[in-house]
């Protein structure tokens, strides 16, 4: 098990949860009630489960594949540490893993 933290759009929020490792962002935000949308179910075909990484966890994570760095290219609000909640996978290394939520999301497929 691994800690994480989600923080809210204004970053008053921040709410601690628990976490299987291997889990996505994505996974873990839905098991807990967190307003995060993943249209797509986590294939990668939308940016609305984009989130902004704490920088020092940024850090330790896996560079983005180049299909994320494009599906981000359609996030609203994007930062220099956005990823797809999708593409983050819970491991050891990064326990207490925070992110915050973007203000807005953008379903490029819906609109």
């Amino acid at each position: 098990m691994a800690k994480m933290v989600f923080v809210s759009t204004d970053g008053t929020v921040r709410k601690e949860v628990e976490a299987d490792l291997g889990m996505t962002v994505l996974e873990i935000a839905h098991l807990n009630g967190i307003d995060i949308e993943g249209a797509c179910e986590g294939c990668m075909a939308c940016s609305t489960c984009h989130v902004i990484v704490e920088p020092d966890y940024y850090e330790r994570l896996e560079a983005p594949s180049e299909d994320e760095i494009d599906m981000l290219d359609l996030a609203s609000g994007l930062t220099k540490t956005s990823r797809l909640g999708c593409q983050i996978e819970i491991t050891a290394e990064i326990d207490g893993l925070t992110v915050q939520l973007p203000a807005q999301t953008r379903n490029m497929l819906l609109t």
